[in-house]
């Protein structure tokens, strides 16, 4: 069983006890017409044990015509119902083609729809079926298997009840079935209702003492003749009682009729009377008996309902079932047309009747049992009538009311109703777009397009309260003379926006003339101001006066209670959108200076890198967060490379972003290696507490060996580019985010030529709830690929910036909305030209520092910086001196021409040199001194083979800007100084 059908059926076994058997037949045939989909049904039972018939007791939804032939029907005939109470079991019958009724030796079935198909079951009993449930359909294929079986759970639900629960109706309940003689001649008595019997052989009747006293006769007066009956009758009613009751009698069937009698108190009496005849041996008739009941009060009531129908002032019209009039009242005569006489006649063929399908309606009406209502207007006077068509058991009776008034009337509160439900709906689009508007002009825009659908204002005025200090922060539909003239006035000092703001309510000024009768000395601003009607409204936000807003019309008009009132309420939300506006655009300031703060102002400009840098905040509620990128130099021209995300975006992920940023500048400055950078943020990640996360990429790129070393803790791989647009992402070691991570972390080296990109982001780029990372990595290196080669002939400081911006546009259009900080870096990187380098191994004995300062002195000389050889002799002196005294070999000179000159000392020793404070007799302890006097700027890093000393001097300005070539890009090699540039926020 489906779920429709399951529902149905519990939805009867829900149904209380106290339903009678007629309410349980009713409510089983309605559910089962639902759900077979049905016409309508009918209920059967049988009848006393040894009648072989079926008795209509229920039916739903099928108009009388139909049902009449199904009101008895015998179990040996073809009709549905008696094949299933035959056979116990479901039976169906499918509609004809031809219309015609189903026949069989014993005559035809009764009819049905030739279109309706027929399904019946039994109603399970005890000794046999109770009797059967009937549905026909419209379908022309049988029930499917589920619509028969809940046919027969309804059946069953409603035999249990017939048998059990089911109680009679009240009319039954008041007399008991098992009345003994003498209780059902008591009943009788009490309702007056007499008996009697007459013998048709000899003519004697026998009546009860109620009959007699109907009659208004006691018994002993009365005859028992059938003369004395005949005479009491009315008689004009006597030939057609006589008449009925001879043609009962040679019909043998039930004679029933009410008539009129002559009372003994000289008034006529309506009497209702119902027989039987009773017929001897030979069938012929011999007693007619039956009951007799005086209907007199029911008739009275009658005649005053019809006198009433008479008078009342609605039409009023009775129809057979034909069509024709049988009765109407004064007014209907009156719409119809008094000469039409219409009585008798069909009543859609009057001239009168302008009711379109009138007679489609009332056939309509009649075949399906219930009332239908429709307007009609009447042509002679234009008045709108009401038609209600009522189906009753003689045909039709018809109500027509005037209803012009109450239609006008719910026309007006239609348009009324439409009119309010328009201005709800545009104050709900107002509300919810003050609540989306961000910034102050918003609210402006807002406002103003919103209220010119409202009102048909056709100008607005924004003004701000700014230290006690009106002033305009936007306005639509005002020229700019008029703006001018009224900011020369000070609009704090015209009256009416005065009025407004001390008495917190809207000021209104509905004309020209209104306006110059109030306020004369301001007629200037009337002049430019273009419009005709104004509204000045306070703009007050929890009891705080913020500014005010000025409403222009083109046109003079009166403004009514209700839209007084209403502009009213709307300037208190144009209020407090105007202060979420104006807190929202101060937190916005704020935001953006602390990001300002936070992220590098500057990119360096460093000979071995170019670089451009984006970042973009998530959303525009807080434009701030955990993302970060940043450029370290380091020594010999090397440069770190970072880029990192905390976990979340707000301003606490900012702070642990920017608590992170300083201490990574702190442990590059040591010339750590990137694992342990990474190890040392770990520790301070894992400090912050459980809930703290960041990932982080951190790269060195070497211009001397062209390698940039890789390490990163759970961050998305770098994207590299090589000039011709080829892109690939390294396989980097996957190592869990900071704050989670298990140290040692793995590194990875990337070999990159002269031009190669490095393109560092994070996972807000390429990662959303729309997009995986996968996906969005895939589609950041098609960018690439695609953008690279068309802008790489650019400047080096241009290319750089338009990939950002053609790498921004692909993956976060500005319509796009973000879920997550995201930041970007593009390097393009630059190597030293080996005319740059050059470096010895020296001997380790007391001849290496002769050594190199001899090596020193040739190669300053090719380099045309003879004016430097003597501070770098000295300086090389002095740390090769350190490292025979102190350390241990091997021992290499490097020099390198870059933006400065670069000393590199490098031995296989790990300590680390440091300056002291040396007294007048020491021998020792001021070489050190002598380093950092002699240079710009020296240091020590480790190596994977001891350590490096190292010194840079500044070059001579006529060697910077002459002996150093172009790089391998045809960008300026190390000796460049490109300006700086600001990253775009």
């Amino acid at each position: 069983m489906n779920g429709s059908a399951a529902a149905r059926l519990r939805a009867l076994e829900a149904m209380g006890d106290d339903l009678t058997a007629t309410e349980a037949l009713r409510a089983a045939l309605d559910h089962a017409v639902a759900e077979l989909g049905g016409l309508g049904g009918m209920a059967h039972m049988s009848g006393p044990s040894g009648n072989r018939a079926l008795h209509l007791v229920v039916t739903t939804g099928l108009p009388r015509a139909l049902t009449q032939a199904w009101e008895n029907i015998k179990r040996d005939e073809p009709a549905v119902p008696a094949r299933a109470i035959c056979a116990g079991t479901f039976a169906w019958s499918g509609p004809k083609p031809d219309g015609a009724p189903m026949r069989t030796s014993n005559g035809p079935a009764p009819p049905c729809p030739s279109v309706a198909g027929m399904a019946a079951v039994p109603l399970p009993g005890p000794d046999g079926p109770l009797g059967t449930l009937s549905v026909l359909t419209v379908d022309s294929s049988q029930p499917s298997r589920d619509q028969q079986v809940f046919l027969q759970a309804a059946a069953g639900w409603a035999a249990d009840r017939l048998r059990g629960s089911c109680r009679p109706p009240a009319a039954a309940r008041s007399v008991s079935p098992a009345l003994s003689g003498a209780q059902l001649q008591q009943a009788l008595d009490t309702i007056m209702v007499g008996t009697w019997d007459w013998d048709i052989t000899t003519g004697r009747l026998l009546c009860s003492e109620a009959t007699c006293a109907i009659f208004g006769i006691s018994p002993e007066d009365f005859d028992g003749r059938i003369e004395t009956w005949t005479r009491m009758v009315y008689p004009e009613d006597l030939p057609w009682v006589l008449a009925a009751l001879d043609e009962a009698l040679r019909a043998r069937s039930m004679f029933s009729a009410e008539y009129r009698i002559c009372h003994t108190d000289q008034k006529l009496r309506w009497v209702q009377v119902r027989t039987r005849i009773v017929l001897d041996e030979h069938g012929e008739p011999a007693h007619l008996i039956g009951t007799l009941w005086d209907t007199t009060e029911a008739r009275v009531a009658l005649d005053r309902v019809g006198r009433a129908l008479w008078h009342m002032s609605d039409g009023f019209i009775a129809l057979n079932e034909h069509g024709k009039i049988t009765f109407l009242n004064l007014e209907a005569e009156r719409l119809l047309g008094p000469g039409e006489k219409p009585l008798g006649r069909v009543l859609w063929e009057l001239p009168a009747i302008i009711t379109p399908d009138l007679e489609g309606r009332c056939r309509r009406a009649l075949d399906e049992g219930t009332p239908t209502d429709h307007d009609v207007q009447w042509p002679t006077s234009g008045r709108c009538y009401h038609v209600r068509l009522i189906p009753v058991p003689e045909g039709l009776a018809i109500f027509i009311t005037d209803v012009t008034e109450k239609r006008a009337q719910e026309a007006e509160q239609s348009a009324a109703a439409r009119t309010a439900a328009e201005r709800a709906a545009r104050i709900g689009e107002l509300t919810s777009a003050l609540a989306s508007a961000l910034t102050m002009h918003d609210v402006v825009n807002v406002s103003a397009a919103r209220l010119s659908s409202l009102f048909d204002a056709t100008g607005l005025i924004v003004y701000r309260i700014e230290n006690n200090i009106l002033r305009s922060i936007g306005s639509v539909g005002y020229s700019q003379a008029c703006i001018e003239t009224v900011e020369s006035r000070n609009p704090a000092d015209i009256p009416p926006v005065i009025q407004a703001l001390e008495s917190g309510a809207p000021v209104f000024i509905c004309s020209p003339e209104e306006y110059l009768s109030v306020f004369p000395d301001f007629g200037e601003i009337l002049a430019v101001s273009g419009k005709r009607a104004w509204s000045i409204l306070p703009l007050i936000a929890s009891d705080h006066r913020v500014g005010c807003c000025i409403l222009g019309f083109s046109r003079p008009r009166r403004f009514t209670d209700e839209e007084a009132t209403l502009l009213n309420a709307i300037s208190g939300l144009v209020a407090h959108a105007l202060e979420r506006a104006r807190l929202y655009e101060a937190e916005h300031a704020h935001a953006q200076e602390l990001q300002r703060g936070l992220l590098p102002r500057r990119l360096p400009s460093l000979p071995a890198v170019t670089a451009a840098a984006r970042y973009l905040p998530a959303g525009k509620e807080m434009e701030v967060g955990g993302d970060w990128y940043d450029i370290i130099p380091l020594s010999a021209d090397r440069v770190a490379l970072v880029i990192g995300d905390v976990m979340g975006h707000g301003v606490p992920e900012a702070v642990t972003m920017g608590r992170l940023r300083t201490a990574l500048h702190t442990l590059a400055n040591l010339e750590l290696p990137p694992e342990e950078i990474l190890f040392h943020l770990n520790e301070l990640v894992a400090g912050l507490g459980d809930d703290s996360y960041a990932t982080c990429l951190y790269a060195i790129y070497d211009p001397g060996t062209r390698v940039c070393t890789l390490a990163g803790a759970g961050h998305p791989p770098p994207a590299v580019v090589h000039p011709d647009g080829t892109t690939y992402f390294p396989d980097m070691p996957p190592n869990p985010p900071l704050g989670a991570a298990e140290p040692p972390f793995e590194t990875f080296d990337v070999h990159m030529p002269d031009g190669d990109l490095l393109v560092m982001y994070t996972d807000g780029l390429v990662e959303s709830p729309k997009c995986d990372l996968e996906s969005g990595m895939a589609k950041l290196a098609a960018t690439l690929a695609d953008s690279w080669p068309r802008i790489s002939g650019q400047t080096c400081d241009a290319g750089t910036e338009l990939l950002c911006d053609a790498v921004t546009g692909a993956l976060l259009p500005s319509d796009l909305e973000s879920y997550d900080d995201a930041a970007l870096l593009i390097t393009r990187v630059r190597s030293f030209a080996p005319q740059d380098m050059a470096s010895w191994h020296l001997p380790e004995d007391p001849r290496a520092a002769g050594a190199a300062r001899r090596h020193i002195r040739e190669q300053l000389s090719a380099w045309d910086l003879t004016d430097l050889s003597t501070t770098t002799e000295l300086l090389a002196s002095e740390l090769i001196g350190n490292v025979v005294r102190h350390a241990k070999g091997p021992i290499v000179l490097r020099l390198l021409r870059s933006r400065s000159l670069i000393c590199e000392v490098y031995d296989g020793s790990l300590t680390t040199p440091r300056i002291r404070r040396a007294s007048e007799t020491d021998e020792g302890g001021r070489g050190l001194q002598l380093v950092a006097a002699l240079s710009q700027r020296w240091g020590t890093r480790y190596t994977t083979e001891g350590k490096c000393i190292w010194t840079e001097q500044p070059l001579p300005e006529v060697s910077r800007e002459s002996s150093v070539p172009e790089g391998a890009d045809g960008c300026p090699a190390a000796a460049d100084t490109p300006a700086e540039r600001t990253p775009a926020p």
